[in-house]
């Protein structure tokens, strides 16, 4: 395990698990949404913020979690492991809420510097409006992945839970040590 794709739809826990992948692997983790937000929430340039994601994809080895579909194509072709978070819409809409509760006025470690967090009417529709639309492409980047990488499609906090236990304890080819090979 050296190239680790993670996506989820918002509040599924892809920025979590990314760093609690990070941690125990010593695998550098991108944050697909720091490449795109400048300070206040402004988004870059398109081409610019393209070609950093490309650029990521293009490292030996690394766990890059966030979906931008624009780019998902070199990411998949590279990652030997991809992981969907597909948890049900009131689940993440709470821990979206709770997130932004915790960390209102600041800015988290998994988005830009100056993107403070804030309740933004905006983003909750697009969550709304999105969900079936990003499902339909996450199961599309599953079905992509399945002939060249582990697939993992993680449906509930307790498969998340389990596969994070596997991976700590090293059981099926999961271990930190596979990671750095």
């Amino acid at each position: 395990m050296k190239r680790i794709m993670i996506v989820g739809q918002s509040g599924a826990g892809k920025s979590w698990l990314a760093r609690r992948l990070g941690d125990r692997t010593g695998l550098p983790v991108v944050h697909l949404d720091r490449l795109h937000w400048s300070p206040g929430w402004v988004p870059r340039d398109r081409a610019a913020r393209d070609r950093d994601m490309l650029d990521a994809a293009h490292l030996p080895a690394w766990i890059i979690e966030g979906n931008y579909f624009a780019t998902c194509h070199t990411r998949l072709a590279r990652a030997d492991t991809v992981i969907a978070l597909d948890l049900p819409l009131p689940l993440r809409f709470a821990r979206v809420l709770r997130r932004t509760a915790i960390s209102y006025g600041r800015t988290r470690p998994d988005l830009a510097d100056g993107c403070r967090d804030h309740v933004d009417p905006e983003f909750w529709r697009w969550i709304w409006s999105s969900r079936a639309e990003m499902r339909a492409r996450m199961l599309s980047v599953i079905r992509a992945a399945e002939d060249h990488a582990e697939v993992h499609h993680l449906r509930s906090p307790r498969e998340v839970r389990a596969f994070v236990s596997r991976f700590e304890r090293g059981i099926e080819g999961l271990s930190v040590h596979a990671a750095r090979a």
